[in-house]
């Protein structure tokens, strides 16, 4: 399985005057609420094709992540250290410091992360970023972040189609596999197992929101 990394150029990312000035915001990466207790994950039963996409995609980003993610070697940096190496992440590193989420970032886990690009962010509609930034809606805005976090690693490889995963917060996602992409509640993987020393990283295309 290969993964589609056309949106991963660092170069690719339009900044916009707004996600400029969020760019000057503290550049920390959170694994999540590391206050919120482990919550287990869970899996129906798989084809043996979509096991084998599973496994393919793995690979394949194993020896992508490096050249995609901007870093050679990321598994002896921590979550927020990987994560603040990559211009791609700079509106969740502001968005989860706004939150208040970001000083519990270098500890705690492992933790799996679907972590949303600059431009999953951008396609919300216009006005929701900066409405979840303003200070009253801290709760909020770190209830959406946390929704993106999963206890454990979960590698590619274990991402099972119809398998249901329960984030940090006890909420559920569900994933699926079809014909070589791997998506979580329709979020579509373009980069898998990044890999940190307190957990692993899929950069996704979309903002996951809870229901």
């Amino acid at each position: 399985m290969t993964l589609s990394t056309k949106n991963l150029n660092p170069f690719h990312m339009k900044m916009t005057p707004a996600k400029f000035q969020l760019r000057t915001l503290a550049t920390v990466f959170v694994a999540s609420s590391l206050a919120f207790g482990s919550a287990g994950c869970s899996s129906t039963a798989t084809t043996d094709m979509a096991k084998t996409d599973a496994n393919a995609m793995a690979t394949d980003s194993a020896k992508t992540s490096g050249d995609n993610m901007g870093m050679a070697d990321t598994s002896g940096k921590n979550l927020a250290e990987n994560a603040t190496a990559v211009p791609q992440m700079s509106t969740l590193t502001a968005a989860l410091k706004a939150s208040g989420l970001a000083d519990k970032a270098t500890s705690g886990g492992p933790y799996t992360v679907f972590a949303p690009t600059n431009e999953a962010f951008d396609a919300l509609p216009a006005g929701t970023l900066d409405n979840l930034l303003k200070p009253e809606n801290k709760a909020k805005l770190a209830d959406i972040l946390t929704y993106h976090v999963v206890p454990g690693n979960v590698m590619a490889a274990d991402l099972k189609n119809g398998q249901e995963l329960t984030t940090v917060g006890g909420k559920k996602l569900m994933v699926s596999v079809s014909g070589g992409t791997v998506t979580v509640n329709g979020a579509t993987i373009i980069k898998a197992d990044v890999k940190s020393s307190n957990g692993v990283t899929h950069v996704i295309n979309q903002v996951l929101l809870p229901k």
